[in-house]
């Protein structure tokens, strides 16, 4: 992803990042909340809930992600920028290392609960259209590679057409997700145990709402896996 020096990226000596680039990157390492897997500041502390998840539990069992999203728009991070040409500069090839880093970083995480089926956040149709392609679902099937579990985009259905998230305040993106997703009458999760599967965790308004819509399924449990998260 970076041209240069390398630098050896655990797990899996890995070597996508130039030396530089590499310094840049926050790992989503503990401590963390053990529900929505935010990192803490205080590196000195254990695990345990932060506020957000004690004021709203989320419908889903827990979400852990491979590595910190910087939130400034105007910082030139490394991660930011590869997550752009990623999804909006339609650069497909990026998923696969993507979806590895994202599947050896956190396969301990999941190792003592895998799950049955990875499910990856659906495009609604029109925006599949202009892009070309669903980043969730890149990402996901390297996962599962990796990980020897099946996955199916086809699971999850986005039907209503929303504004994008990027903008919106965190009360606003609820809603703009509220019964954006149903569930495809022609499959089931009942009784599953399920992951699924995004790029960037920023409010967790999107894998909520998907979520609510699984467990209403049928599903046993749903927990989240990103590329990244917001702090």
């Amino acid at each position: 992803m970076a041209g240069g020096h390398s630098l050896r990226i655990p797990p899996g000596g890995l070597h996508y990042f130039c030396r530089r680039c590499w310094e840049k990157v926050r790992l989503a390492t503990h401590p963390l909340c053990i529900l929505c897997g935010r990192p803490f500041l205080d590196i000195g502390g254990g695990d345990h809930l932060c506020g957000a998840c004690i004021s709203r539990k989320p419908r889903f069992a827990r979400a852990r992600a491979w590595a910190c999203y910087p939130s400034d728009d105007s910082d030139k991070h490394p991660l930011r920028e590869v997550v752009q040409r990623f999804k909006y500069g339609r650069k497909v090839s990026l998923g696969k290392p993507l979806g590895r880093l994202m599947a050896l970083g956190c396969r301990e995480a999941f190792a003592g609960n895998l799950p049955d089926l990875l499910v990856p956040v659906p495009l609604h149709p029109k925006r599949l259209r202009w892009r070309g392609f669903n980043q969730s679902v890149v990402l996901a099937r390297e996962v599962g590679r990796i990980w020897n579990l099946p996955m199916d985009p086809m699971i999850l259905v986005r039907s209503k057409e929303t504004s994008p998230q990027t903008q919106l305040s965190e009360e606003d993106r609820r809603k703009n997700v509220r019964d954006a997703f149903v569930l495809n009458p022609a499959k089931s999760v009942e009784g599953k145990t399920i992951l699924l599967v995004d790029d960037i965790y920023t409010s967790g308004a999107t894998v909520n709402a998907c979520s609510r819509e699984l467990l209403r399924g049928g599903a046993k449990e749903v927990q989240v896996l990103t590329l990244a998260r917001t702090v």
